[in-house]
């Protein structure tokens, strides 16, 4: 049912412009069979009995009315106002007491069609005028029959028959008009809570859309029903079907129909960042649709390793009271000791183990504790081939006159997203670190390269040193906290510049380029991401 339409200037509202059609045309029909039914033997004696002629111009006037009302509404749209159905209502009410007049009175039967006239009117119109144009139809009839009664062509039957006519006329208005409320008001109820629903779908789908975690619903053939931007921008723009994401994703799609128990996998080779997908399933009525959540695992990361920093900065504390006050006795006692002219070579050399392995503890704890201290980053988006320009003349200013450190860099801008001063402290670490195993190998040189890798499209920083690189038994190792393969070495420096680049939501791995030397490999978050 269509909604009300406004009230017009007379104060009165149509409520259904479809009803308004369908009478129309059922005015049309029923002049045309009642002119047919004159005019044929169907209704010899039945109709127009008492004055044909009356009958006959009146069937006429009110079949030419009804197509003139018909074409002129039909050109509204059937958008008339109250007023214009007042006013048919009004001419059918007159025609038939006419046609019933010229028929002979209520025996005729015609009476009963204004049941339907005035039925429609209930509906069309509001509850007085409906009741009005009720009352009006009856006080007709009523009167009508009086007249006859009066001019001796009607008996007093007719007259019990006009009123039972009235009331019969009244009751179906009411009741119409009943149930009509009835519906009316549960139109409302149902248009506002539609309204409510529709309501609730816009929060939940701002709500979804608006979410960091991406959501993805899949129907039984793959096919996305549901994707939210957060998922868009975590799959990258090139998800297209028959992609290698794509591919990937409904691979373990795939595996996780086939072992509902295995929850949640990480896609490490899908994109730029490495993606934790969590499965579940949504029952349809058509089959079990599966809804996927997407999640940067670098940012699941990042927040364990905020809770490892909160207990490491407790665990730095103690170590700072426990251990380096101790430390600091023994250091001093050994430098005390040392400036003893009484000690042998033997004695002098064991007092310099003692200081060189006091410097290396205190160095440990200095490293921890710059760990736990660690401020949040803020990473800018950045020109890596600038930044290493300027860079490389600062590093080189604190390091040995011997080193040589060679940068290779191409024409055009890379761009990242980073912390100036995190990476800054990363580079240092990795630099150094290439610099002491090139010496070891005799030539103290590293390489740094910058370039854009097209496939994952992220930029990339090697630092290559010309070592031995790892063996492959250390190579799951050597980002672990207090791991070293040398004598000096604190074991922090790799594991600190790793967590430097998570924070960055960059990667730290390490590999052999394309002439197989060593290589420290720094891949950056995409430069338009923002975390």
């Amino acid at each position: 049912m269509t909604s009300a339409t406004p009230a017009s200037s007379d104060g009165l509202a149509l409520q259904n412009h479809e009803l308004l059609r369908i009478y129309s045309v059922y005015r049309v029909a029923i002049a045309l069979v009642l002119l047919g039914v004159f005019s044929s033997d169907i209704g010899r004696g039945a109709v127009g009995s008492s004055a044909p002629a009356l009958y006959l111009n009146t069937v006429v006037f009110y079949t030419a009315l009804n197509i003139g009302w018909l074409l002129h509404l039909r050109r509204l749209r059937y958008e008339g106002s109250a007023g214009q159905v007042g006013l048919i209502l009004g001419c059918d009410i007159l025609c038939f007491l006419l046609l019933i007049h010229a028929s002979g009175g209520l025996n005729s039967g015609l009476g009963y069609l204004l049941l339907i006239n005035c039925s429609v009117g209930s509906l069309l119109l509001d509850r007085r005028m409906g009741a009005f144009f009720a009352a009006v139809a009856s006080m007709a009839v009523i009167s009508q029959q009086l007249y006859r009664l009066l001019a001796g062509r009607a008996e007093t039957q007719d007259i019990v028959s006009a009123g039972m006519l009235g009331i019969l006329l009244f009751a179906t208005v009411s009741a119409l008009q009943y149930l009509s409320g009835r519906i009316s008001s549960a139109n409302l109820r149902a248009e506002q809570q539609s309204r409510q629903a529709a309501h609730l779908q816009r929060l939940a789908q701002q709500i979804i859309e608006r979410m960091h975690t991406g959501v993805l619903v899949l129907d039984t053939a793959n096919k996305p029903e549901l994707i939210n931007r957060a998922a868009r921008q975590l799959l990258g723009d090139d998800y297209q079907p028959g992609g290698q994401r794509q591919q990937a994703l409904f691979s373990a799609l795939r595996e996780w129909r086939r072992d509902p128990s295995k929850g949640s996998t990480v896609l490490s080779d899908v994109a730029a960042t490495e993606l934790r997908i969590s499965f579940a399933k949504l029952s349809q009525d058509q089959g079990d649709n599966s809804l996927l959540f997407i999640e940067d695992n670098r940012k699941l990361s990042q927040a364990a390793q905020k809770l490892k920093l909160a207990s490491l900065g407790h665990l730095t504390a103690s170590i700072a009271h426990e251990v380096r006050n101790p430390l600091g006795a023994i250091s001093h006692a050994a430098q005390l000791l040392s400036e003893s002219t009484a000690l042998n070579p033997e004695d002098r050399h064991l007092i310099d183990i003692i200081c060189r392995h006091s410097q290396r503890v205190n160095q440990i704890v200095e490293n921890v504790m710059q760990l736990s201290r660690r401020r949040a980053s803020a990473p800018q988006q950045r020109d890596l081939v600038a930044w290493l320009e300027q860079f490389l003349p600062d590093f080189r200013a604190g390091a040995a006159a011997d080193i040589q450190i060679n940068l290779l860099l191409p024409a055009q801008p890379v761009y990242a997203r980073f912390d100036p001063q995190q990476l800054t402290q990363v580079v240092t670490n990795l630099c150094s670190n290439a610099l002491r195993h090139s010496r070891l190998a005799g030539k103290p040189q590293a390489d740094i390269a910058v370039y854009h890798h097209g496939q994952r499209d992220c930029a990339m920083l090697d630092v290559i040193d010309c070592g031995p690189g790892v063996v492959e038994e250390h190579q799951q190792k050597i980002f672990e906290p207090f791991f070293t393969t040398g004598a000096g070495g604190s074991g922090l420096g790799l594991y600190i510049a790793r967590e430097l680049c998570e924070a960055n939501q960059a990667t730290l791995s390490w590999c052999r380029n394309q002439d197989n030397r060593s290589c420290f490999r720094v891949e950056f978050a995409h430069a338009n991401r923002i975390f």
